[in-house]
């Protein structure tokens, strides 16, 4: 079945530093790239980092902008994990379990990029709590 493939444009200011980080820190594949730009698979998403000139700071908190995965397969969540903890890739948020007990249950974690992009990785122990469960209004961890 063919599947739109999601796209996601992000700030960086040093190419080099962003292929280090993303090809051979989570392993993404490298595809097209010049000095301004670089295109990545993420598990056969398009990421591209597009340099820029502005200012690049750090978020408070983890809300509200962020980016990343939801695994279908607990031991695909697991090895990015594992690989990400190898590679000494900043952790946000270290890899926790949330709403334990509930139908909402998941697993996450939270990278920092060295752009101060936020990435975060999930694996819901219930596939319904992805867009359903509307009886439940929890959505992250803000009160």
């Amino acid at each position: 079945m063919n599947r739109p493939i999601f796209h996601l444009a992000f700030p960086v200011s040093d190419i080099q530093q962003t292929k280090a980080y993303y090809v051979d820190g989570l392993g993404c594949i490298p595809g097209r790239e010049n000095p301004h730009a670089l295109i990545l698979n993420l598990y056969g998403h398009q990421l591209v980092a597009h340099t820029t000139k502005e200012p690049l700071t750090r978020q408070r908190t983890i809300y509200p902008r962020h980016f990343g995965l939801i695994f279908t397969e607990e031991s695909d969540w697991e090895e990015l994990l594992t690989k990400a903890q190898k590679q000494q890739l900043l952790f946000r948020e270290e890899a926790k379990d949330r709403f334990v007990g509930s139908a909402l249950e998941h697993r996450t974690f939270f990278l920092e990029d060295p752009f101060y992009n936020l990435m975060e990785f999930k694996y819901y122990r219930y596939p319904d709590a992805i867009f359903g469960s509307y009886e439940y209004t929890q959505i992250g961890d803000r009160s």
